[in-house]
């Protein structure tokens, strides 16, 4: 059975193809990746969702009409550093109302962090966590349909087994074994940006390296 978002990804589609007839181009996207490789791999989930609905990817924040920050919050400076990224965006904002820029990753997760920038930074019109990647199409679709901010954290089920990666590397590729974690150490603040543990079936993550191997991929991390 075809997922849910694959709906919202042909409407997007559909707004983005209007887009091009009208002004001769893709629209551009940009993905800023803070922190750690899962948030890479996030990343290319994303990406690979952006491109299904029709979006051009680009490395220009000035030129891009879709700007999304996949933030870290393990550091401090890692969050002073998404805040300051945003205060610069102000003005592009002001300069493009078009732009539409997002927010998602571990930061979102924290109540704080993401009451800050709702707060603080009326440019930022999406707004999403790390279990709800899968719903990015449907978000994006809410926000141009009514021009408003758009806020969507889900806080344990996680639901994107169905993406796939546009891979960083031809050679190498991330391979999800579990997310999340039960154990809440004293340092470590995964289990409140990430959520409780869950696994993937080991058919499924042997299934997927066996694809990864076919299209020749040589190292699995």
């Amino acid at each position: 059975m075809k997922h849910k978002t694959f709906n919202y990804i042909d409407e997007v589609k559909n707004i983005n193809e209007l887009f091009k007839d009208r002004e001769g181009r893709n629209k551009r996207s940009i993905i800023i990746t803070h922190g750690c490789q899962m948030n890479e791999h996030d990343s290319e989930k994303i990406e690979w969702l952006l491109k299904e609905m029709g979006f051009e990817i680009s490395q220009d924040m000035e030129s891009a009409d879709l700007i999304l920050l996949n933030t870290c919050s393990v550091r401090h400076s890692a969050e002073q550093k998404v805040y300051g990224q945003l205060g610069y965006l102000k003005s592009l904002k002001k300069a493009n109302p078009d732009v539409v820029i997002g927010v998602c990753g571990c930061m979102m997760q924290r109540k704080e962090s993401r009451d800050y920038v709702i707060d603080k930074f009326e440019n930022v019109d999406l707004i999403f966590g790390t279990n709800n990647i899968n719903k990015l199409p449907e978000l994006l679709l809410r926000h141009y349909e009514n021009n408003e901010l758009i806020v969507d954290i889900e806080d344990s089920l996680r639901n994107d087994e169905f993406i796939k990666a546009d891979r960083l590397y031809k050679h190498k590729a991330f391979v999800n074994i579990m997310y999340g974690c039960n154990n809440f150490c004293t340092y470590c603040i995964v289990p409140y940006t990430r959520g409780r543990e869950l696994s993937r079936s080991p058919e499924e993550i042997v299934a997927e390296i066996k694809d990864l191997v076919n299209s020749g991929v040589k190292e699995v991390m």
